[in-house]
């Protein structure tokens, strides 16, 4: 199951980001279930948030994925949400 994880930056947080980031991507590449991923950017260009398609078994292993992932233990998210997504195209 295909599931689109669309999280938002705390305002303020790009420094928790920052210092998290080598972590935050070491852990995406040592995942099976990350299909895609990369930054959501703010107005300025500016790293604001997250996108990360999961390819999991159901939500809950998307949680246990978000659970375990840096950025989240550092509390730089304002919000997560699991959607389930259906790929068209690509």
């Amino acid at each position: 199951m295909l599931i689109a994880l669309i999280a938002h930056d705390k305002p303020g947080a790009l420094p928790i980001r920052q210092e998290n980031r080598p972590a935050h991507v070491a852990y995406l590449k040592s995942s099976d279930a990350v299909q895609q991923a990369g930054p959501l950017l703010d107005a300025q260009g500016e790293m604001a948030g997250s996108l990360i398609i999961l390819d999991v078994e159901d939500i809950a292993d998307a949680q246990a994925w978000v659970d375990g992932d840096p950025y989240g233990k550092a509390g730089l998210f304002a919000s997560v949400e699991l959607i389930p997504w259906n790929r068209v195209i690509g």
